[in-house]
């Protein structure tokens, strides 16, 4: 499975916004609070970016933050197309209804990468099923628990008193004491905070 494997910090510098790709270091010891421009060969006249390429940045800002490449994430914009409704809310909507995504949402992991990966590795039970597809779109009612085996390990030990001081955003619910999330509406664009634009996206692709 295609996945982005360089430094993130420079996704971040690159979009000139945090994007929160590491979890907790982008709070406490971000690069781009040290370096805030992105490395350049050469030393270049600072030029005024098109319409064009502020679509570019936007829609790269939604690849990088949710761990996409390219070609699925075209796929998820014809299906939002395909959609009633408005295109960019509907885009945002299917992205955050992600499984690696609502796992990162319900605070099992720190970023989206490390959700990514605890998904892969078949810790998370989509209604009381192993799924290890990262891109399974959840909906509501759907109960995202743990693989029973996974419970004994040391980082499984170390969330459950790690959760306790976290939140949840108001379209999930969380049991801190069994570790056991549920979706209980869709999510809707002013809960997500997205930190790109969804009308720019479209902008992008509708040339």
């Amino acid at each position: 499975m295609a996945r982005y494997t360089a430094a993130v910090c420079k996704l971040c510098r690159r979009s000139g916004d945090k994007l929160m790709l590491k979890g907790d270091k982008c709070i406490n010891n971000c690069t781009l609070d040290r370096r805030p421009k992105p490395q350049r060969k050469q030393m270049r006249r600072r030029q005024r970016l098109s319409d064009r390429g502020l679509q570019l940045r936007e829609k790269q800002k939604a690849r990088y933050t949710y761990g996409i490449l390219e070609r699925q994430f075209r796929r998820f914009f014809s299906q939002a197309e395909r959609q009633s409704g408005i295109t960019g809310d509907n885009l945002l909507v299917l992205l955050e209804r992600r499984l690696d995504n609502v796992v990162y949402r319900l605070g099992f992991t720190d970023s989206r990468s490390q959700a990514r990966q605890l998904v892969l590795h078949g810790h998370i039970m989509l209604n009381g099923r192993k799924t290890d597809i990262p891109s399974c779109l959840v909906k509501e009612g759907d109960t995202i628990s743990w693989k029973e085996e996974k419970t004994k390990t040391e980082y499984y030990k170390q969330l459950t008193e790690s959760i306790k001081s976290k939140s949840v955003l108001s379209w999930l619910s969380l049991d801190k004491e069994n570790l056991v999330g549920q979706v209980i509406s869709m999510p809707t664009p002013d809960e997500i905070e997205a930190k790109f634009a969804g009308k720019s996206i479209v902008e992008y692709y509708s040339r």
